[in-house]
């Protein structure tokens, strides 16, 4: 038995991309500065000839890998991200190389939540989180208004209750 469920079509905003590109440059900075540590320390100390090669190798990989994580990869993550929901299901679709699809049925759905870190907050935007028993799914940056309407519309459509107990109309 196959349902006919059409693709999900609403995409993520784009503001994530400069968002995902920002974070992966904070990422790869730290770690290129501990490299750069560990690489002064080899020098001063006199450590196993090897390890200079080691972090050298690894100092190559990390550039080559902040040149793919922070120029090319966030816009077709984002590119590649849709969404749908409806009364019945979640939709979840992402990925380029390896796509992910994922339906979540109304019926599982334990809880629904928001979220935002420092640098959602700057670009005004959510993440919004739907839990199941077994396991959670995230939608990223959604618009603050979208995001807020979506966790009330997947609520209702779960019967998702609400902390005082009473189902969310």
């Amino acid at each position: 038995m196959y349902l006919n469920i059409p693709e999900p079509s609403r995409p993520i905003s784009a503001k994530i991309i400069s968002i995902w590109r920002w974070t992966n440059t904070i990422g790869h900075t730290v770690t290129l500065i501990i490299l750069g540590a560990l690489l002064y320390f080899d020098a001063a100390y006199n450590w196993v000839s090897w390890i200079d090669n080691v972090i050298y190798i690894l100092i190559g990989l990390m550039i080559v890998s902040a040149v793919f994580s922070i120029l090319i990869e966030p816009p077709f993550v984002q590119k590649s991200w849709r969404y749908e929901i409806n009364e019945e299901f979640v939709q979840l679709k992402h990925g380029r190389f390896n796509q992910y699809h994922t339906l979540i049925p109304m019926t599982k759905v334990e809880y629904v939540t928001t979220d935002q870190g420092p640098f959602l907050r700057k670009h005004n935007l959510y993440n919004l989180k739907i839990g199941t028993t077994t396991s959670s799914h995230n939608i990223p940056a959604l618009p603050k208004e979208e995001a807020i309407q979506l966790r009330s519309q997947i609520a209702m459509f779960a019967k998702v209750k609400d902390i005082e107990g009473e189902e969310v109309e």
